[in-house]
């Protein structure tokens, strides 16, 4: 039986097709992705801002930077730093710690709780003001991270100046750790106070954090 003759693509009477082609005018045109902006890093100063205020835009980015600044580098975060370490008591008893910043003592903020269970704990306050002195910083925390320490009230409060942003934390950043803050139910911001809401604060604190402008007074 004679083998059939192969057929080989390409040979004489064999066209191929091209494959099909767009007419220029009629090309899909495919969406170009436009990247999206990059995200301010940071928290939104607005998410804790004393009730019923809001400020201008200005003052949120200044504000905003200067509490990243002041919450991961209270030494780097404002001019003339002054960070001062004192023991949180427990016992049930309500202490006080405060501190004065800005020419002649201008500022001035205190630290008043109360809190039960373990031994006393080392914490820091840090204060600072911006180089025209129209803006002052506190932080208040435990170094070494979470408090231990069953806190039955606390109240931040400044004197001299009105607070534009305020924060509180049940945990402080502490090496690979990051900070946590408290619900928004859990504690309130007035213009001159961070404290706690009876009823509702959870009894865990290890952080403060407040930006505040000088009052009209002081201007």
């Amino acid at each position: 039986m004679a083998a059939r003759p192969e057929r080989r693509r390409g040979a004489p009477g064999h066209v191929a097709a091209p494959p099909p082609t767009w007419p220029q005018a009629d090309a899909p045109r495919v969406p170009r992705r436009v990247p999206s902006p990059p995200q301010p890093c940071g928290p939104d100063p607005n998410m804790a801002a004393p009730s019923g205020r809001r400020n201008g835009g200005g003052a949120r980015l200044w504000a905003a930077l200067l509490l990243a600044a002041a919450a991961l580098r209270p030494a780097e975060a404002v001019s003339e730093p002054t960070t001062v370490a004192f023991d949180v008591r427990p016992g049930g008893v309500v202490h006080s710690f405060s501190q004065n910043v800005g020419p002649g003592d201008k500022y001035t903020c205190a630290f008043t709780y109360a809190s039960q269970g373990g031994t006393n704990e080392k914490w820091q306050m840090s204060l600072g003001t911006s180089e025209d002195h129209q803006h002052f910083t506190c932080t208040i925390w435990r170094p070494q991270g979470k408090s231990y320490l069953y806190f039955t009230q606390f109240k931040a409060e400044v004197r001299g100046a009105e607070i534009e942003y305020g924060m509180a934390y049940s945990k402080a950043a502490f090496e690979r750790e990051s900070d946590v803050p408290l619900k928004s139910e859990e504690f309130e911001v007035t213009k001159t106070a961070v404290s706690h809401r009876p009823g509702a604060f959870k009894a865990e604190l290890s952080k403060l954090v407040i930006v505040a402008k000088a009052s009209r007074s002081e201007l």
